[in-house]
């Protein structure tokens, strides 16, 4: 898997992320905690809106910045994303009302729904190769996993020394950190899409979202999206109420119990690129997205109960096998999308995917923390239990069994002559021909369905 990080400019990169999350897992575990502070038990309420107002921006910011990927200059644009939230970030410690957090949130979280996309972008054109692609993804969501394993850790140590305003200022060099590593790095700038060579930034921003719902793995990917929100709503936002709250454990265990769920999404990550050799995504993905909601339901049982000798160590094994599932579905996803798109198509995919992903966390984050203030702990698991198993099911029934690269489908509108149909043969109703199929300016609808303008009309597929 280290292979990937003797390509320079990925190992630059992949560094600057290391950094910024590293960061980021620091400013939450304080974020947590100031919350705390300012509102004492509904500090999940806080916290639930401050994430809710977080992936706002993830969902309003994160498209226009996908339509205008090819005007923006990528190193300047995630440069100046990483000063930003370096700024935000050292002014968190000041705050004294709850309202002041919320607005340093969005603009730090604006920052990152450019910066994100942007990265996720670059790298397939950094390392072209699948086997390298798919371990750098790994590489990725290890990178993901520090802030929920390592940087906890980290502030554990940190806490017992200097207060948790003091977590603020690392985060801030860690982004400044990550800045001065992206200006090193040369990055490529690949060539607009037709979608961005002509229309409005509007248009350029609905493609990507059209080309996700237009495929039926993507739109899978999106439900299981929402499957691990639900999941992860209640790590991110009920961990301090239980930990704090019920169990009635210090504040060093709230990094503790985040990175029980760092260690199990990292697993994870570290053996997917062996697994994913011999299983398919579809296998992978579904089976961990079924597996969620079997732990929450675990999780209601392990909190209705009330504390034990035993509930602390449960608590870390329960969060453990949520990160564990999470990572498998996570993971991959970005092979989804790269199989699912034109490489001109990319950053509009990746944009797309970013933001509406982050819109199941604006549903779940709000929900796991208003659900906790009001109906309690136990009620609240339940509820985003039954959430993901709803969205597992159905991502299982949208994504095919069988769903192969190359897929045989009819042109009913295309003109003789044209380029795309190179190799077409005249059949009953248009053009026949069979190719990797992707949603795009030939290709509005998925083989199979109704035909309309420049529609594709399946025929057979095979492998």
């Amino acid at each position: 898997m280290l292979s990937v990080l003797r390509n320079g400019a990925y190992r630059r990169l992949f560094t600057a992320q290391v950094v910024a999350l590293v960061g980021t897992g620091l400013a939450t575990v304080a974020l947590a905690l100031l919350a705390y502070e300012l509102a004492g038990d509904s500090a999940s309420a806080v916290l639930g809106t401050a994430l809710a107002i977080k992936m706002i921006a993830y969902v309003t910011i994160a498209p226009v910045i996908g339509a205008l990927a090819s005007r923006i200059r990528r190193r300047t644009l995630m440069a100046a994303m990483d000063l930003t939230r370096a700024g935000a970030a050292a002014a968190l410690p000041f705050v004294t009302e709850i309202w002041q957090i919320h607005l340093l949130i969005f603009l730090l979280q604006a920052a990152s729904a450019a910066f994100t996309p942007t990265f996720q972008a670059t790298i397939p054109e950094i390392l072209p190769a699948d086997r390298d692609y798919t371990r750098a993804l790994s590489m990725t969501r290890i990178a993901y996993d520090l802030e929920s394993l390592f940087s906890p850790v980290l502030a554990a140590a940190l806490l017992s020394l200097v207060s948790y305003d003091w977590l603020f200022a690392v985060t801030a060099l860690g982004f400044l950190a990550s800045a001065a590593l992206v200006v090193a790095t040369a990055l490529p700038a690949p060539a607009p899409s037709p979608a961005e060579r002509t229309g409005k930034v509007h248009a350029r921003a609905v493609f990507g979202t059209r080309l996700l719902w237009a495929t039926p793995r993507l739109r899978a990917l999106l439900a299981l999206d929402l499957a691990v929100s639900a999941a992860g709503a209640v790590v991110f936002v009920d961990t301090v109420a239980l930990v704090r709250g019920h169990l009635d454990r210090p504040a060093g265990a709230v990094p503790l119990a985040l990175g029980a769920y760092g260690a199990g999404s990292m697993l994870t990550a570290l053996l997917l690129p062996r697994l994913l050799q011999r299983s398919t995504d579809r296998a992978v993905m579904l089976r961990a997205g079924f597996a969620l909601p079997v732990i929450l339901a675990a999780a209601a049982a392990l909190i209705a109960t009330g504390p034990r000798a035993w509930s602390w160590p449960a608590l870390l094994a329960v969060w453990a096998a949520i990160g564990a599932a999470c990572s498998a579905v996570l993971t991959p996803g970005g092979r989804v999308v790269r199989r699912s798109t034109a490489d001109a198509d990319l950053p509009a995919a990746f944009a797309a995917r970013f933001s509406l992903s982050h819109g199941c966390w604006l549903l779940t984050y709000p929900l796991a923390g208003w659900l906790a203030a009001g109906v309690g702990l136990p009620l609240t698991v339940l509820v985003l239990g039954v959430l993901a198993l709803s969205a597992a099911t159905a991502a299982a029934m949208i994504w095919p069994a069988r769903d192969p690269y190359r897929l045989e489908h009819l042109h009913p509108d295309l003109p003789p002559g044209h380029p795309h149909l190179a190799d077409a043969r005249r059949a009953s109703g248009g053009w026949q021909h069979g190719h990797h199929y992707v949603i795009d300016r030939h290709h509005h609808r998925w083989p199979g369905k109704t035909p309309g303008r420049s529609a594709s009309r399946s025929i057979r597929s095979s492998r």
